[in-house]
Parts: structure tokens; sequence; C-alpha cells
């Protein structure tokens, strides 16, 4: 049997000053936690305090200019956000009676995924469950996968650098990635170019291909090329790489079948190596602890079945593009 204190703690505790921890947490400080939630300062800084008492827990260092989290703090932090995937999941779990598949669909996704496949099974999956409703909401490749591990929505899509214990996994494409420059850049009208004229070149970076992301095989490559030792400009959009590339910031490193429409339109072109390039999987990820919705669950089993009916060879994209 608890302890009398810890039986009492829950029926205490107000649930609402978990919320509010939460969006402090996640906005880095009081001042956008008050802005982001439409209140005013003492009135954050008041719940903070009475979450302190209650938890008999220091939870925030609140100090000028700085704001850190206690490992007391961090706990409780993971605690909230599965507290949170649960409860979001109620609208959906008690809508199980109805005759149609009904539900909705939250989707963790890192930037940028473009493949034809897996548009084609949204396109069937929308068709065939009308009353099914969806939500898209970008981040990075980390981050996507602590907010399925945290419960927080129904599925991951994103690059991996490392198999997730506590998650399940499924490879929705493959994706070659090569260098490319932009038309500003002096090799860019060259009749021929050969890989040791990358020596030395100024280069752009995805934040992940730092070492252990799952970008990393893209830093191995140009490393043995021998362009510059150190990048010219770094951003985690796929975008702004593809921008900083075409404003001849540097040479940097794209999806080959993403970059293949401004190959076509002179605005990039795809520089050496052309064979054995660096290959990354996209994956989609669920949380096996989850209590799945019908709709979560109807979804995952056709993805599943829709991928394995597809070889990997036809979900691997940009082999070649020159």
């Amino acid at each position: 049997m608890k302890p009398p204190h810890q039986q009492r703690f829950s029926w205490n505790l107000d649930w609402n000053l978990l919320r509010t921890f939460m969006v402090v947490v996640e906005q880095r400080g009081i001042s956008k936690a008050a802005d982001f939630l439409g209140l005013k300062q003492p009135t954050i800084s008041a719940a903070l305090k009475r979450l302190e008492e209650t938890t008999g827990q220091r939870l925030i260092i609140r100090k000028p200019n700085e704001f850190s989290i206690t490992r007391s703090g961090q706990v409780l932090y993971t605690e909230c956000a599965t507290i949170f995937g649960t409860i979001s999941q109620l609208p959906a779990l008690l809508d199980a009676d109805n005759a149609e598949l009904q539900g909705h669909l939250s989707i963790a996704i890192t930037s940028y995924v473009i493949s034809e496949h897996l548009d084609d099974f949204l396109n069937r999956f929308s068709q065939d469950h009308p009353n099914v409703t969806y939500s898209f909401t970008v981040h990075e490749s980390d981050e996507v996968e602590t907010i399925i591990n945290q419960n927080r929505a129904s599925f991951g899509i994103c690059l991996l650098s490392k198999m997730p214990k506590n998650l399940d996994t499924l490879v929705l494409y493959r994706e070659y990635f090569g260098f490319y420059c932009g038309a500003r850049h002096p090799l860019f009208d060259a009749e021929e170019i050969e890989a040791k004229q990358l020596q030395g070149e100024p280069f752009v970076a995805f934040q992940t291909e730092a070492e252990g992301g799952p970008l990393e095989v893209i830093g191995q490559l140009r490393a043995q090329l021998g362009l510059a030792s150190s990048w010219r400009g770094v951003s985690s959009s796929l975008n702004e790489i593809r921008r900083m590339i075409k404003a001849n910031i540097g040479i940097g490193a794209l999806p080959v079948h993403v970059a293949a429409p401004d190959v076509a339109a002179g605005h990039l072109r795809q520089l050496p190596p052309y064979d054995n390039l660096p290959i990354v999987d996209l994956h989609l990820l669920n949380n096996p602890a989850r209590r799945q919705s019908d709709a979560e669950a109807v979804f995952l089993q056709a993805c599943q079945a829709e991928m394995a009916a597809i070889p990997i060879a036809e979900r691997t994209y940009g082999q070649r593009s020159v």
C-alpha cells in the first residue's frame, strides 16, 4: 500500500498546473509561456510555485538571463508529455462505436519528405476512409523520435541515426544524396568535372551530418573528397541548404530526386561522384506502448501491407541523375 502522502498527491494535484509546466519548459521561459497561453507572467509564476509546493521539488532554476530545468523537473516533464499524449487520444477512442472509421491521425514529420509511394498511399487511405482527419507538424528528426517516444503523436516520419529501442520502425523509402553547386559557381558551366576539383571547396551542411547523426555518411564522403575542413553554412532545413547552394555560399548535398527539378531547370548541377552515393532511409515510427485508436490501427496495418507489397528497390529514389 502506498504511504498516505502519496495517496493524497493525485487527489490534491491541480492537473492544469502540469499543462502550464509543460508550456514553460517547451517555451524555455515564463514570459514566453505567458505569451503563448495568453496569460500574465505573475499568473504563470504563481502556478509554477504551486506545482513546486505540491511536488516538494524545485523544478526550474530561475535567474536573470538563465533558464534551466532541474533533474526532477526533467522527470516531471517527461511524465507530463506522456499524460498529455494519453489524454489527446481520448476523443478518437470515444468514437470507437461509430460504424464508419473515424478519428484523427497526428503525424510528426521531418521537412521535405518527397515520396510518390507515400503520397499514393495517403491518397488511397483518405479515399477509403473519408471521415478520418489529419495533422502534420514539421520537426527535426531527433525531435520526431522524442515526440513518438513521449506518445504525443500517432506516427513519426524521419531519419534515424540508430534504431530506437522502444519504437517500431518501417522503411518508407530510401534516397540517394548527391553533391550540387548552383549556377553562380565557377564549376557550373564546366564541360567536365573531376572529383579532385572539389578539393578545398567551401560547403554547406545539414546539422545532422555531424558524427553520429543520421546524415553522417554525407560528411564521411565529403571528407574523402577533401572539401574544406569546416562548413561555411549550416541548417536543419533542406530548403535553406538548397538556397545556400544556389546563392553559391558553398557546395552542398541534396537528395537526388528532390534536386532533379532544379537540375532540369538549370538552377543546380550535380557534382561528382555520381556512383556509390550515400543512401539514407526514411522511417515511419510508431510507439507500441500507445493505445491506438481504430483509425491509427487501421492506418498502420494498411501502411505496413502497402510497403510490404512494394520491393524496396522500387521505393529507392535518385540512383543516377546526370
